[in-house]
């Protein structure tokens, strides 16, 4: 069995009442950030605010992303593969409309206890929800 990385770069949008924004890509099932695969010479800062444009119809500017953190962990919809993904988190709050793969978009409370009624990616669960309560 081999085990493939892929890497990407995602975005943590807040909502007003403090919720994360998740997304469901087509032919998927796991909710996770918006984001993605870089393109050949790009950077992660880059293809995160491209990702965001395509996936959610938003455009936002490199001075409205923070670096909220980078891990490497299991991917939520590949079996035998790992997700090397750089996050950052937004300073704006946005109005996503759901493009390209996109098929869901969910809004969710990264500190409630209850287990949510829908599967969140790992990354999420595992590294950025902590990151976000430290």
């Amino acid at each position: 069995m081999t085990t493939q990385t892929l890497v990407v770069a995602a975005v943590c949008f807040r909502d007003a009442a403090d919720r994360i924004l998740t997304v469901r890509k087509r032919g998927t099932s796991y909710f996770m950030l918006p984001g993605g695969k870089f393109e050949p010479g790009e950077g992660s800062g880059a293809a995160a605010l491209r990702e965001v444009h395509e996936e959610l119809g938003v455009t936002i500017r490199s001075e409205d992303l923070a670096l909220l953190g980078s891990w490497t962990g299991a991917a939520a919809n590949e079996l035998d593969t790992l997700v090397d993904a750089t996050i950052y988190l937004s300073i704006v709050v946005i109005t996503p409309i759901s493009s390209a793969e996109i098929v869901e978009l969910r809004w969710i409370d990264p500190t409630a206890t209850a287990e949510p009624e829908f599967p969140l990616a790992p990354l999420l669960t595992d590294f950025v929800f902590p990151a976000l309560a430290a």
